[in-house]
């Protein structure tokens, strides 16, 4: 479990999660409202070399991103208006070339499991006592061992 003591410590872990993130790789962000999932999606995708504002995909559900505006291509997703994972499927996240997904609120959908997903579960409102509790996918095992090593 990680603890993150700020918004600037938020924004330091969305630069490791970045740096270790591959095409075909999903980030799922679960937490309460408030705590911080956006803050951590956007994070991302500004050090993947996102310049501009990240808005919410709330009301659009995904939102892309391809180079050279970023690293690799990212599908920012947001499931909370979503119910169940056969509208998951309507969304034809699997269709295309490999990208990294974002998503926010995967509870809604059943869940998001597999080796390449890594699983962050975020507690506590005040961005100055959040907490991350991690499930990696077997992909994502040594990746996620090094992040949290390095954030001791």
């Amino acid at each position: 479990m990680l603890t993150i003591g700020s918004i600037e410590a938020m924004q330091r872990l969305g630069r490791h999660l970045a740096d270790a993130a591959l095409p075909g790789d999903t980030i799922a962000l679960s937490g309460d409202l408030g705590t911080g999932k956006s803050t951590l999606a956007r994070a991302i995708l500004n050090a993947l070399g996102f310049a501009g504002e990240v808005p919410s995909p709330t009301f659009a559900l995904i939102l892309p991103y391809d180079p050279p505006e970023v690293r690799l291509p990212v599908i920012h997703a947001d499931f909370y208006r979503l119910d169940g994972a056969t509208e998951l499927d309507e969304l034809g996240l699997d269709a295309g070339d490999p990208a990294l997904l974002i998503a926010e609120w995967p509870e809604r959908v059943g869940g998001l499991a597999g080796p390449d997903t890594l699983q962050l579960r975020i507690t506590g409102s005040d961005a100055s006592d959040r907490r991350i509790e991690a499930q990696p996918g077997a992909n994502w095992q040594a990746r996620w061992q090094q992040i949290a090593g390095d954030w001791s």
